[in-house]
């Protein structure tokens, strides 16, 4: 399936020069998305105990593919979204820093855990989930996205951690 032409660009977003990837139509077609969901299904059975999905987008994959996996679902959020006792790891943006957090018994020591998002870009949010994940004890089998930015360099960033994606836009 050629899920590449239901991305829509909006030019221009959020800032003049950046060609924004609209995935909204990707998810609006349910042949598209169950095709997704199947793929990523094929590339995780039987490989990990559960998986991990970065707030917030990647709640929309994660999701559905634990479900299929009949697997766990594990939620990296940002600061304050989460009740319990929690880890939490700072990163490098572009322009300032971040955190995310985990609650501490959301994984265990040894568990096989695949990080899936929607979107690979320069790496910092996937990077500091692997760190949250390694920290406790996981085994970071791979992180899996839908769309990458390859131009941007992502997968170096975040090596020697395996990467994957279903589509790559190469420029």
């Amino acid at each position: 399936m050629d899920i590449k032409s239901l991305v829509r660009e909006i030019p221009d977003y959020p800032k003049p020069g950046i060609g924004f990837k609209d995935i909204t139509p990707v998810l609006a077609d349910g042949d598209a998305l169950r095709w997704i969901i199947d793929r990523l299904a094929d590339r995780y059975r039987d490989r990990v105990d559960a998986i991990v999905g970065i707030e917030s987008r990647g709640f929309i994959a994660g999701a559905p593919l634990a479900y299929a996996l009949g697997v766990s679902l594990v939620v990296v959020r940002k600061p304050g979204k989460l009740p319990y006792k929690t880890a939490s790891v700072s990163y490098e943006l572009e322009y300032g820093t971040d955190s995310l957090e985990m609650h501490v018994d959301a994984v265990h020591e040894g568990q096989r855990v695949a990080v899936i998002d929607d979107l690979l870009a320069t790496g910092g949010t996937a990077q500091a989930a692997v760190e949250l994940l390694e920290g406790a004890g996981a085994q970071v089998v791979e992180c899996g996205f839908v769309f990458e930015l390859a131009f941007l360099d992502g997968a170096k960033r975040l090596a020697p951690t395996p990467t994957w994606s279903l589509v790559s836009y190469e420029t």
